[in-house]
């Protein structure tokens, strides 16, 4: 699907702990890419389940486009940042769940060439088993009118991180939200939008676990806003949870 001659390096990382059966499934999922040139970073946080017999279980079928480490961290973002600084990409993207098809990774960098963006993002569902309990349709849109992408979608440019740093590790469940706010606050990173579900997402992560998860992200969201300087943060809040509500009433 690719219509470029340099074709960008992809790293895309896995954040894991004690969730084997999962990794498995991401695993062959990444294997089946039909994009080439992928690196696949695996942080795991020094599980005591099979999750270490499994990455080296798999270490001859990726070679050399396999990285991974295994030790105790201080939490999601943590091993986030160890997986961007563990990656060479030119690409980085996090793959948490599970991929629409195999063609998922070849549109987000055809995407991103075709349009000369700096980053890619699409809609996203949320699941629980298999029923569909949320649905993320954001389109395009300004991060002071609550949009924002979703995190599980959005690849960006190695050099946005360079720009831009990492996410801060003293956030418990917001960390993404306050990086994309120090991103696109002031229009200089530009990202391109696929108007189709590319990525599914399993109920119960970090900032979905929960109402007690929910009022901590809202808490620390408007944290972010604050300490990135925007105006009018009570503003935003209100307009995401409007967006965040429509999302459970638009399912389909």
């Amino acid at each position: 699907m690719m219509e470029h001659m340099n074709k960008p390096t992809v790293s895309v990382i896995t954040t894991t702990y004690n969730n084997a059966d999962n990794l498995r499934q991401t695993m062959e999922m990444i294997l089946s890419q039909d994009y080439e040139q992928i690196q696949y970073v695996i942080v795991d946080g020094g599980s005591t389940d099979e999750t270490l017999k499994l990455i080296r279980e798999y270490e001859p079928r990726f070679g050399e486009r396999l990285k991974w480490i295994s030790e105790p961290d201080e939490g999601i973002y943590d091993a986030i940042n160890k997986g961007y600084l563990l990656s060479d990409g030119d690409i980085i993207g996090y793959c948490f769940d599970r991929y629409a098809d195999e063609h998922v990774i070849s549109r987000m960098v055809d995407t991103i060439i075709r349009e000369k963006t700096d980053g890619v993002h699409s809609d996203l569902i949320y699941l629980d088993g298999d029923k569909v309990v949320r649905k993320w349709h954001m389109g395009q849109g300004s991060i002071r009118t609550g949009w924002m992408p979703a995190h599980p979608t959005l690849y960006l440019k190695r050099e946005v991180y360079e720009k831009y740093g990492l996410y801060k590790t003293d956030y418990k469940c917001s960390a993404d939200y306050e990086y994309m706010i120090r991103c696109l606050k002031d229009g200089q990173v530009t990202l391109s939008y696929i108007p189709e579900v590319l990525i599914y997402m399993y109920y119960g992560g970090t900032s979905t676990n929960g109402l007690s998860s929910y009022l901590l992200s809202l808490k620390e969201g408007h944290r972010a806003l604050k300490e990135n300087g925007m105006a009018f943060a009570w503003v935003t809040d209100f307009l995401r949870i409007i967006r965040v509500c429509l999302q459970f009433l638009t399912k389909s």
